[in-house]
């Protein structure tokens, strides 16, 4: 039995995901504190809602999707519940593994991961750490579970802020940098709705082309970039501006702010 504690979006992102790759809504449980949200879940997916200390007592693996301010309340009141070599896996930005074992049982196996928000539309990418009393079959199966909402990459915990920076906040990046172009294409005369989908189909297929591993990103900007043309004036001014430093020092202030949060 699966257990997800909390029903918000990257709740219902996983729990979704895991009915579309197999489960059955039998074996899956949620924990939603609000009654009108719970019921929601229940009539949209077919699975039962229960109380936090049911869900500990019936879940082979708990999923913990609650806010971080809330983290340390909830695994105090679920633990005493807590079955013997339960998988408990949290999806809370900066919760370490070291502060879900202080507050779980001894030897409680845990994965601390970190989606991004494409997993709403199961194009997410997680990235998962293990515990120190994690074996690799436990790590094997929070990934096969996050892998319902989108791609896993395994890495030491301490690169997770670093994976905060890149992948975590990565998203806004790109929407920035899709609203700066839709706007200029805006001012340039076209209608915005032209726009956004010349830059959204733009960026979908450039994503296509980077996932292929095959295909360096330098690679890919140089066969766009002929000597002289558009692309070049383009890149050129980029560079002026010192777009690269600045992208650069930005997802080191994300990695800082996000170290800071996870010290308390």
């Amino acid at each position: 039995m699966i257990a997800i504690i909390g029903g918000g979006k990257m709740g219902e992102a996983l729990l979704a995901g895991l009915l579309a790759t197999g489960y059955e809504p039998t074996q899956v449980l949620v924990t939603e504190p609000h009654p009108d949200r719970a019921a929601e879940l229940r009539e949209r997916y077919g699975v039962a809602a229960a109380p936090l200390a049911d869900s500990a007592a019936r879940a082979s693996t708990l999923v913990l999707a609650v806010k971080p301010q809330d983290m340390v309340e909830v695994l105090d009141d679920l633990s005493p519940h807590l079955k013997p070599d339960c998988l408990v896996v949290s999806i809370a930005a900066g919760i370490t593994t070291a502060l879900l074992e202080k507050h779980l049982p001894a030897d409680t196996p845990v994965v601390r991961a970190m989606p991004n928000t494409p997993a709403l539309v199961g194009k997410g990418m997680t990235a998962v750490a293990a515990g120190s009393h994690t074996g690799d079959a436990q790590l094997d199966h929070a990934e096969s579970l996050l892998r319902s909402v989108g791609d896993v990459v395994r890495v030491p915990e301490h690169h997770m802020d670093t994976v905060t920076a890149l992948s975590g906040s990565g998203p806004a990046y790109f929407y920035f940098i899709a609203e700066t172009m839709i706007e200029a294409g805006v001012a340039m005369g076209m209608t915005r709705a032209a726009a956004r989908k010349l830059v959204t189909q733009t960026i979908t297929g450039a994503a296509e082309m980077l996932a292929d591993p095959a295909n360096h990103p330098v690679v890919l900007r140089e066969a766009v970039t002929s000597p002289g043309g558009t692309t070049a004036a383009a890149v050129r001014e980029l560079e002026r501006h010192g777009v690269r430093t600045a992208f650069t020092e930005a997802i080191e202030a994300a990695r800082d702010r996000s170290r800071r949060l996870s010290e308390g």
